[in-house]
């Protein structure tokens, strides 16, 4: 049964509560972003999937984006979840930096400010060449 959530502008819409929890749509939603070379707010991410922002539907989305990037690595493809950002500084949520993908790709340093956004801009682009033309 739909459950029902109220879209950025206030109306009431039909959304699935099984969506957050779609690694497969959720996945294809990222793949189609690292295709047109962009990131993605958690929100804009909540809103492809039918639902306004709240922060448990955020934490579950969280859950599925790891299953996502353990899909990826699976089929051998550059982890996704790195384009999921907060819409105030374009960076991942701290989930994504405690989560330990920043520590496996060599990076140790600070979770906001210049070295992270470079960091983070440089896992992005890896992840649009990648998807680049394919």
């Amino acid at each position: 049964m739909a459950a029902k959530d109220e879209g950025l502008g206030g109306a009431v819409a039909a959304a699935d509560a099984k969506a957050l929890g779609d690694a497969p749509r959720i996945r294809a939603i990222l793949t189609e972003a690292a295709r047109a070379e962009r990131s993605i707010s958690y929100s804009e991410l909540l809103g492809e999937l039918g639902f306004r922002f709240t922060r448990p539907k955020m934490r579950a989305l969280c859950k599925t984006l790891a299953e996502v990037d353990r899909l990826c690595a699976l089929d051998g493809e550059p982890d996704l979840a790195v384009l999921v950002v907060r819409e105030s500084d374009r960076l991942p949520g701290q989930g994504w930096w405690v989560g330990g993908t920043a520590l496996l790709l060599g990076y140790d340093g600070p979770w906001q400010g210049a070295a992270a956004a470079r960091f983070i801009r440089e896992q992005q682009q890896a992840v649009f060449d990648y998807w680049k033309g394919r």
